[in-house]
């Protein structure tokens, strides 16, 4: 049946309840997880996931970004992260692999780019440490120019090779085995 009562009553009867245990707590902030992504059209698969980033400061707190990616990030008029930045970033700063789909000019780029440069922590004169393979030219110019604005006065080279003869004469012949 149907239980009447007031909101005092309520309120009293709320407070009857124990501390909340551990897996009510835990219950509770999934839900509330669960909302944030459902509020902002975030879907996920998979298992022992971290939570989504609401702000970019939370890069910074929480995962130790190096200040001037995130100076750089707000320089570029970024002020809250897209969805696809929201997971994305916190799933590959974990170390985990990720298959992501969003709309063009959701974000994407940025999402993978921001956890590649805090993953190599800091400039080292050892030739290539990580690459980015693109299908078209393009894409590939677009990516470069992001990573370069983003690594702005972080000391890391970004470089863009399209043609393996212009690549031999910038790195110097024996490239391909010094890389």
């Amino acid at each position: 049946g149907i239980k009447w009562m007031s909101s005092l009553e309520a309120k009293i009867e709320d407070t009857k309840d124990k501390k909340p245990t551990a897996e009510k707590l835990e219950r509770l902030r999934r839900e509330k997880i669960n909302r944030f992504r459902n509020k902002h059209r975030i879907s996920v698969q998979g298992t022992d996931l971290p939570d989504p980033i609401a702000t970019f400061d939370q890069l910074q707190k929480e995962y130790k970004v190096h200040p001037k990616i995130m100076e750089n990030v707000q320089a570029a008029g970024f002020q809250v992260p897209t969805p696809i930045q929201m997971q994305a970033i916190p799933v590959m700063l974990h170390g985990r692999e990720v298959l992501a789909s969003a709309p063009t000019g959701s974000g994407k780029t940025l999402a993978f780019c921001i956890p590649l440069l805090t993953h190599l922590k800091q400039p080292r004169n050892k030739g290539f440490r990580a690459l980015i393979i693109s299908p078209t030219r393009e894409l590939a110019s677009q990516t470069h120019r992001e990573l370069v604005k983003l690594a702005e006065g972080t000391g890391f080279r970004i470089h863009m090779i399209h043609k393996a003869a212009e690549a031999a004469k910038k790195f110097g012949p024996k490239s391909s085995k010094k890389f």
